[in-house]
């Protein structure tokens, strides 16, 4: 248990770097791959320890992806895979990812931990994905869906900007199921009045379990 919970915090902080990096190519419409050359260092995966199995749940599908709904900002997003923290290539390809090691939606006690781009790159899944975030408000509903089909009903209780490093976003609260959603938030502009995307804070919104 101790080692799974060093991973998730490892793959935490990769995840943040990850979210960050990205947005600073957004108008390059992709990777540094994709224009012929390396990747800038910081976007660069963090060395991972192996594909670890993931045990669903009991009391959930087997098959583990979910779906997201935020009716407020129109955002519907079919399919959200499970994956590590510092898989940058799945922030890419998806346009959201559920950390590995959080909760799933059908427990009775969860943190629903889901991770996506404000900005992205342009002409993949992942471009503005979880782009209007910061209009949500204490009361707004976030529907997360099983692989079949079924619904949880969320309601926003909380809505902050955090500094990259408080992981501590990632831990359960005891006795309620809740779902996070994650993602950059600007912290300062350039001189000529550009976003800065490689100075970040995260702004994470949480919402309860209501009906099921």
């Amino acid at each position: 248990m101790r080692l799974r919970k060093f991973a998730l915090i490892l793959s935490a902080f990769t995840l943040m770097l990850a979210l960050t990096a990205c947005n600073s190519l957004v108008q390059s419409g992709g990777d540094g791959a994709d224009q012929g050359g390396e990747q800038p260092e910081e976007t660069q995966q963090a060395p991972t320890q192996g594909n670890e199995d993931t045990e669903v749940p009991a009391g959930g599908p087997e098959d583990e992806t979910l779906g997201l709904s935020v009716p407020s900002l129109d955002i519907n997003i079919d399919s959200i895979p499970t994956e590590r923290g510092d898989d940058t290539q799945a922030l890419t390809d998806n346009a959201a990812v559920h950390l590995l090691y959080t909760g799933f939606p059908w427990e009775e006690e969860a943190n629903v931990y889901l991770a996506g781009h404000v900005e992205g790159y342009e002409g993949t899944p992942s471009y503005k994905a979880f782009e209007g975030l910061e209009q949500l408000e204490n009361g707004d509903e976030i529907v997360v869906t099983d692989a079949e089909g079924t619904e949880y009903n969320y309601e926003v209780f909380e809505k902050v900007q955090v500094e990259p490093t408080a992981v501590e976003y990632l831990d359960p609260i005891p006795g309620r199921n809740i779902v996070t959603l994650q993602t950059c938030e600007l912290v300062n502009l350039n001189p000529d009045g550009t976003p800065n995307y490689s100075d970040t804070d995260r702004l994470v919104v949480r919402g309860e379990l209501v009906e099921s």
